[in-house]
């Protein structure tokens, strides 16, 4: 027999799903991964990975699902990394596939030689990706989008690769033009109207901190059936892509800024143990905060849920992970989700009263 605990549990996640409570973006919680395009490295990179660095080969032992896959599970938020590469060919020999078996076909569609942002982990070592490309991994997005047209909406993370790895291509860096090509395919291949956008939300505000301060959030049933893109990366690097969009306006992506800027919104805040209360505080103002609930396969590998209950108790709206499911790479039980394994619940800062 349900107690009455989980009933009225059952119930608010019900009317959380269906909009009747008129929640706003911001106060509801969801999981999600990251890195959410990598797929599993072949034995053989890893074995020779283990022999010269086994902290390094550890850390990369993790893969996901399809990001429709991810979807179809409940999962609201995506981590996507990108390099930049305008003529295409700068990774399109990668050297760590020199390890695996002769014969053996990476990309046969030739899509690393194309122009346009590339999407995998780290270059010539862990570039095993569902998509090669950005393009494709955002027409995956559209066209589960266009199939679930009522889905809540969905965060993506980007992340602007460019930083240097000794025995590697040396990537281009994301200069303000380079960050804006973001802009440009997310805008091309999802579409305007899938978009969440700064604009959105700033409305009438002097600034996008202002309306956030303010409680401008949409509701979520004024944007199912979209996506909210933000910049994951340095002050310096935001900067570069402020020169672009100055203020955000006109711009695809919110970005990472800490309180007290502007463009400030969107927080990214790693470390729930560290943080919790420093994070509760941010949520109870207004911002959205991403954090994790494990990172380097650690916690899997201990079945430690310490940092994912601190996760869930500072009020992040965003919580990332590599096991929605557990590992199949190593012996491992850890997984994430909330109660009767769902991925979304009210927010437990915002709406104290719905989580029982």
């Amino acid at each position: 027999m349900n107690s009455p605990k989980t009933l009225l549990f059952a119930v608010s996640l019900f009317l959380l799903i269906s909009g009747s409570f008129g929640q706003k973006l911001n106060e509801t919680q969801v999981i999600g991964s990251h890195n959410s395009y990598k797929s599993a490295m072949p034995s053989p990179i890893l074995d020779y990975l283990n022999k010269v660095n086994p902290a390094a080969a550890q850390s990369l032992e993790y893969e996901h699902l399809p990001l429709s896959e991810q979807l179809n599970l409940g999962l609201r938020n995506l981590e996507l990394d990108v390099f930049h590469d305008p003529m295409g060919g700068r990774f399109a020999n990668p050297k760590s596939l020199a390890m695996l078996p002769e014969g053996t076909v990476f990309d046969p569609k030739k899509e690393l030689s194309e122009p346009g942002l590339k999407l995998f982990h780290v270059q010539d070592l862990d570039v095993q990706s569902h998509h090669l490309l950005f393009k494709n991994a955002l027409l995956e997005l559209k066209s589960w989008s266009d199939q679930h047209p009522d889905h809540h909406p969905v965060f993506i993370l980007i992340n602007a690769k460019d930083g240097k790895v000794p025995m590697t291509v040396n990537p281009l860096p994301f200069t303000g033009t380079a960050l804006d090509s973001i802009d440009l395919e997310v805008r091309t291949y999802l579409g305007i109207d899938k978009l969440i956008t700064p604009d959105q939300v700033r409305g009438d505000y002097e600034s996008l901190e202002k309306a956030v301060l303010a409680g401008n959030w949409p509701e979520l049933e004024a944007v199912r059936g979209k996506f909210l893109f933000v910049l994951d990366e340095s002050e310096e690097k935001i900067r570069r892509y402020l020169t672009e969009k100055p203020e955000l306006r006109n711009g695809v992506l919110f970005v990472n800024l800490k309180e007290g800027n502007p463009e400030a919104g969107f927080r990214i805040i790693n470390d729930p143990v560290s943080n919790e209360t420093y994070i509760q505080e941010l949520v109870r103002k207004g911002y959205i905060i991403r954090t994790r609930a494990d990172s380097d396969t650690k916690e899997a590998r201990t079945g430690n849920y310490s940092k994912f209950e601190k996760a869930k108790a500072s009020g992040a709206q965003v919580i990332s992970t590599d096991y929605y499911i557990p590992s199949r790479l190593f012996p491992s039980d850890y997984s994430v989700s909330f109660e009767n394994h769902t991925f979304e619940r009210p927010n437990p800062i915002l709406n104290q009263s719905e989580i029982l």
